[in-house]
């Protein structure tokens, strides 16, 4: 069992807890699980009133773009009957039914809203009160804060702006001329629903190529190939997927797609790009449901003129234009967030002057974020629970 230390804060004793996580996503509760079983005594604190909040508020179609079996928490396998790519109802169960399985010690209601390094120990600052702790996890996810950038013009703009967060019910769309702006992940997971409603127009417009396989060729899905692309060398994997792509799209430059800045593979670890997949979308495109455009140059009160000068006359806009992760509060003063606000070191890594505070579940992984955070979560518990016998180890030979 890991020490516990008793501190004194303006005269009142408060515990040095073992290990706090911040955030009860898919990442929050494998490591927590992970660390538990590690022997580590772990609080796991949630902002929300229940798990999965996120997952609640997305919009009623979405389904999982990573296969079934490489998508679910450590131990847990998703009931039998449950399609390849689980809907979002689907995870929400999932992940309370590995909460209450495990027994994982959630407190809702109570978010950090700042911690600072003391030494030998963090002081977590929360809407409840001040909590410390040997070691931090921070698991608050990397799309916690959807991101729409500041378009001139766009406060006149007379038509609906929203985020790809707020996609709601494809239905919604029918009859309405609509501009996707981007095409990583979440634009195409738009694109794909648009591509099967009766809209008057659908624009996409990208800065870059997409990183972009199919869902599946055939039968075959083509996720569960993850776990091998992972271990090619990135150049390899990256021409693996081009080659994939081409194969099963051609060239989409042709249809007005930006040529990708670089390899799929790659992007995942340079800016963070996750892979998008495409599920009716590029035959969309193909087609010309979906038309191609330029970047927008700025909005009008009535249409969005483009970086030719055209104009086009959408009735929503949908900003599906990434997400940040918000973390500036937490821990912007601590210099551990690089300049879109994504912690420099992630997993089992972690800054040597600044021993206790870890993070994990914010970069994209080419296997899938429930699958990487179990990776994530063995590895920072072993991390954890190496120091805290070192530590016995220590002590015990003063």
């Amino acid at each position: 069992m890991a020490d516990t230390t008793i501190r004194w804060v303006a005269d009142q004793p408060v515990t040095v807890e073992p290990a706090i996580v911040v955030g009860a996503g898919a990442a929050g509760l494998a490591v927590a699980h992970a660390l538990m079983n590690a022997g580590v005594p772990t609080a796991i604190l949630e902002k929300e009133s229940r798990l999965a909040e996120p997952w609640h508020r997305r919009h009623r179609q979405l389904h999982l773009n990573t296969h079934r079996d490489l998508s679910s928490l450590p131990g847990l396998a998703y009931p039998p009957g449950t399609p390849a790519f689980p809907h979002r109802t689907v995870v929400i169960r999932h992940m309370n039914d590995f909460r209450e399985e495990n027994r994982l010690p959630v407190q809702f209601g109570v978010a950090v809203e700042e911690i600072a390094f003391k030494g030998d120990h963090w002081a977590v600052l929360t809407n409840a009160g001040l909590r410390l702790a040997r070691h931090v996890v921070i698991a608050t996810g990397r799309d916690r804060q959807p991101f729409i950038p500041e378009w001139r013009g766009m406060k006149g703009f007379a038509g609906r702006i929203i985020h790809a967060a707020d996609f709601g019910d494809a239905q919604d769309y029918a009859g309405k001329k609509v501009l996707v702006v981007g095409a990583g992940n979440s634009g195409f997971d738009a694109l794909n629903h648009l591509a099967g409603i009766n809209t008057a127009a659908i624009w996409l417009s990208a800065r870059n190529g997409p990183a972009i396989l199919p869902k599946r060729i055939g039968k075959i899905a083509v996720h569960r190939l993850s776990p091998f692309m992972a271990r090619l060398p990135l150049r390899v994997a990256d021409a693996v997927m081009a080659a994939t792509k081409r194969l099963v799209f051609g060239d989409l430059t042709k249809f007005g797609l930006p040529p990708a800045p670089s390899g799929g593979a790659s992007r995942l670890t340079s800016d963070y790009t996750a892979i998008a997949a495409d599920d009716g979308a590029v035959g969309a495109i193909k087609t010309g449901k979906i038309t191609v455009v330029p970047v927008i140059r700025e909005f009008t009160r009535d249409g969005v003129i483009l970086a030719n000068g055209s104009l086009i006359y959408p009735d929503i806009v949908i900003a599906a234009t990434g997400y940040r992760t918000g973390l500036e509060p937490m821990v912007g003063k601590l210099g551990v967030l690089d300049g879109k606000g994504v912690p420099l070191f992630n997993g089992g890594q972690a800054d040597p002057n600044l021993p206790g505070l870890w993070f994990t579940g914010m970069r994209p992984s080419i296997r899938g974020c429930f699958a990487n955070a179990g990776i994530m979560a063995k590895a920072i518990a072993k991390r954890i629970a190496g120091s805290a016998g070192a530590s016995r180890q220590s002590g015990a030979s003063r």
